[in-house]
């Protein structure tokens, strides 16, 4: 039988926000921190927690804008993704988490690396899925953002695909998917996720992720200066099917890393309601090993 840790559901304040967080495993200061994508939450590691935290102390918030963190509205706080790290950071401080392995994804990338890039001795290695931090990740998709970030005018905004919508929300689960592949979603995770997008301002608070995205992408050279200087170990896990984050990105970080493992499934954008299982066994083998290689206790 399979040992599995309770999860926790926490708040904090961090820099002046109250976090919601969701932690296994008995406290350390060495810790596993999973950071979601957008628009979800923590609910997306729901399934990884339990495992995982039999094995490390594990931290997963909800960043702020998304869950049940606070979301001020856009007039009113200005959502960056270096601004979001030093919450994340401040929270892990509260926290006595000094090290840690960092799973990014999605619009979380950018926030895991304002950390990493800030104090590189904290981060024991990275777990990306579904995240770009090279120019190959980055395919016809996003082909319009880049025409709205270089002239951000009302035309190029309405040229943007309409994904601020329950429709929207939906296909980022779906999307690219087989029909055997889509059946597997549970269809409350995008309902949750636009039950909390829907609130009033929300989707002003997800258009500024979106077009602060823009300064990740002008970062990719300080990133590729990190991975080159410090060589973090890297779990990379992606789901083919997704239709924004080109698997390219995968050979990307192959080139650009010696401590580097890819597992490659049969997945969208969301791996992780589909692949919990599996994602779960890696994430603790890997886990482990980094740990082990830092001299950190488990």
């Amino acid at each position: 039988m399979r040992h599995v840790a309770k999860t926790r559901h926490r708040y904090r304040d961090a820099e002046g926000l109250r976090v919601r967080y969701r932690e296994a495993g008995a406290p350390s200061s060495t810790a596993v921190v999973l950071l979601h994508g957008a628009p979800s939450s923590s609910y997306s590691f729901r399934e990884v927690l339990p495992t995982l935290g039999e094995h490390a102390y594990v931290v997963a918030p909800d960043i702020p804008g998304f869950g049940f963190s606070d979301a001020p509205p856009a007039e009113e706080y200005e959502y960056t993704y270096e601004g979001l790290s030093h919450v994340i950071e401040a929270l892990l401080d509260d926290l006595g988490v000094e090290r840690y392995v960092v799973f990014v994804t999605d619009y979380s990338t950018p926030v895991g690396y304002f950390l990493a890039t800030r104090h590189p001795d904290r981060v024991l290695g990275l777990v990306v899925q579904n995240g770009n931090a090279h120019e190959a990740g980055l395919g016809e998709a996003w082909d319009s953002g880049r025409r709205y970030w270089a002239e951000p005018t009302e035309e190029n905004k309405a040229a943007l695909p309409d994904w601020l919508t329950f429709e929207g929300t939906r296909d980022t689960y779906l999307g690219g998917l087989r029909a055997e592949v889509a059946e597997l979603h549970p269809p409350e995770s995008w309902h949750l996720d636009w039950e909390r997008l829907s609130r009033p301002g929300n989707t002003d608070v997800y258009f500024q992720f979106f077009y602060d995205y823009r300064k990740h992408v002008a970062r990719f050279g300080e990133i590729a200066e990190y991975h080159a200087t410090h060589q973090p170990p890297c779990l990379m896990l992606w789901g083919r099917h997704d239709p924004t984050f080109d698997i390219a990105e995968v050979v990307a970080y192959h080139q650009a890393l010696t401590t580097f493992e890819a597992h490659i499934f049969d997945a969208g954008h969301f791996l992780l309601e589909t692949h919990a299982a599996e994602v779960a066994d890696l994430l603790v083998t890997f886990t482990r090993d980094v740990l082990d290689r830092a001299g950190a206790a488990t």
